[in-house]
């Protein structure tokens, strides 16, 4: 996540899932793997949606308190941090690797990665939120490493007891080859019972959702998910 993407149709996406996980009972934490804005590209610009009437019924609350922060263009994380968008504990720390070298990246993520499992420890349900998804070999152990998430993470909630949901982008493969990759990670050692669901977010560019389930909120979570495709999210969100 970068400050610069706050309020555009991903977050309204992500936030209108958790919205409706938390409308079951179930604690939300989330944890933004903020890193530094970057300006090489037009991210986050995709807020169109704000103009487009079919996207308000998804969620009408959440529609008009992001487009409040879109128009006031104070576009950080900060801005979505309150109860009225989502009763949730946040971690939001930036992952900067700024002039540091492997090392040092090394041992800066493992201390951040601690204080957020102590941070969101006792939460149902987590949320992280990494630009471009599941770490990649060409990416682990670079500079652009703090961009993903790796198992080791994922893992490290799951075994406090929470349920785990992970942003996973979209790039030039089929479907399969990430619903094979999320249930070849469930089934790896640090995700003992877990169940597993996926959703494909398809507005603008496509988007997963990808769940790792804990036992005890396997029913709550599901019965949830089948309600919300079955509302107007139906129209943005796509089972796996």
């Amino acid at each position: 996540m970068q400050n610069r993407y706050t309020g555009d149709i991903g977050d309204y996406g992500k936030l209108g899932l958790l919205r409706v996980l938390q409308s079951t009972g179930l604690t939300i934490g989330v944890n933004w793997y903020l890193t530094p804005d970057e300006t090489h590209n037009g991210d986050g610009r995709h807020v169109d949606y704000l103009t487009v009437a079919g996207y308000r019924p998804c969620d009408e609350a959440l529609w008009l308190e992001l487009g409040r922060i879109v128009s006031s263009k104070q576009r950080e994380v900060r801005a979505l941090q309150k109860d009225q968008i989502l009763k949730a504990t946040f971690y939001s720390k930036p992952l900067d690797f700024f002039g540091m070298g492997k090392s040092e990246r090394i041992e800066t993520r493992i201390k951040w990665h601690k204080a957020a499992l102590g941070s969101l420890s006792g939460i149902d349900v987590v949320f992280v939120d990494p630009d471009n998804g599941l770490v990649v070999p060409s990416a682990a152990g670079t500079r652009k490493e703090n961009k993903y998430v790796t198992p080791d993470e994922l893992a490290g909630y799951y075994m406090q007891g929470s349920s785990v949901i992970y942003y996973q982008h979209k790039a030039r493969r089929q479907n399969s080859f990430y619903t094979d990759q999320h249930n070849r990670l469930i089934a790896s050692s640090g995700f003992k019972d877990a169940s597993g669901l996926g959703l494909l977010f398809r507005p603008t560019s496509q988007r997963y959702y990808f769940f790792i389930i804990q036992p005890a909120h396997f029913e709550l979570v599901t019965d949830a998910v089948t309600k919300m495709l079955a509302s107007a999210w139906g129209n943005c969100f796509y089972p796996l």
